[in-house]
């Protein structure tokens, strides 16, 4: 069936692009490609043509918004937010014993995972990373802690190492605990984020995890991103703050997540 897209000049094309990615988030190449009856190189041109102009970001696969780009990369920790991103670390820290091999993901709420972690009590703990800034944070604890980073790319602003070179380790480490950040965890999408790279990340921690625990402030419930990291069943505990929604929280419990509240 053709689509009522195919066939567009390639301004009116780009600009029907800009608008999908806008009102989406998100959207792969491959799907554009379907969408406006192009060939996959002719989309990733039109999507790198948008980027030049900074209308969208290009990332892999596809691109972004740039509104949901900036509001990822400032948002995560404002005043209104940080002391509730503190308490959520110290609650999921307090959950790590002695000799455990634990892995943290990349994020701000990670990174206030990692800063409890260091003034509590605690001995021969693992921890594997692809966080630059929460392997500095740890470095105060060695060598009651062991740190292990992933290789990886560096993304810009994000302080995190993705794709390809951090399977390499990952696989390699059986972990007690993966503790994971999100962008959104809704009952029926799961736990989802803004970033295809990212999400892939999080997935290969969880795989070599005993259990996940997500620690996510009280923004990200019901909210739902471009990329889904897993069901609520792949997750044992979600671990926010005390701020979050009653009726959102009933309905995370009601689907045998455990909660708690920070």
């Amino acid at each position: 069936m053709r689509s009522d897209l195919g066939g567009l000049p390639a301004a009116a094309r780009r600009s029907r692009m800009k608008g999908i990615v806008e009102r989406r988030g998100f959207a792969l190449v491959t799907d554009l490609a379907r969408l406006f009856e192009v060939s996959e190189v002719t989309a990733r041109a039109d999507l790198d043509a948008l980027a030049e102009e900074r209308l969208v970001r290009r990332v892999h696969g596809g691109a972004m918004s740039i509104e949901l780009v900036e509001r990822h990369l400032h948002e995560s920790v404002t005043p209104g937010n940080q002391a509730e991103k503190q308490r959520i670390g110290i609650a999921a820290a307090g959950l790590v014993e002695s000799h455990q091999v634990i892995s943290l993901d990349a994020g701000t709420t990670t990174l206030e995972v990692a800063r409890a972690l260091v003034n509590r009590d605690l001995e021969n703990v693992t921890v594997v990373t692809n966080a630059l800034d929460i392997a500095l944070e740890l470095e105060s604890a060695i060598p009651r802690f062991t740190v292990i980073v992933t290789g990886g790319t560096l993304r810009p602003s994000f302080h995190g190492l993705v794709d390809p070179l951090a399977d390499a380790l990952i696989h390699r480490v059986r972990t007690d605990i993966a503790f994971v950040g999100g962008n959104g965890i809704d009952v029926a999408a799961g736990v989802s984020n803004l970033s295809l790279a990212e999400a892939d990340v999080k997935r290969r921690f969880m795989d070599n995890a005993a259990r996940t625990i997500l620690v996510a402030d009280s923004s990200k419930l019901g909210v739902v991103r471009a990329s889904k990291v897993c069901g609520v069943d792949g997750i044992a505990v979600l671990v926010t703050g005390q701020e979050a929604d009653e009726a959102g929280v009933a309905l995370l419990r009601d689907a045998g997540l455990r909660v708690v509240l920070a």
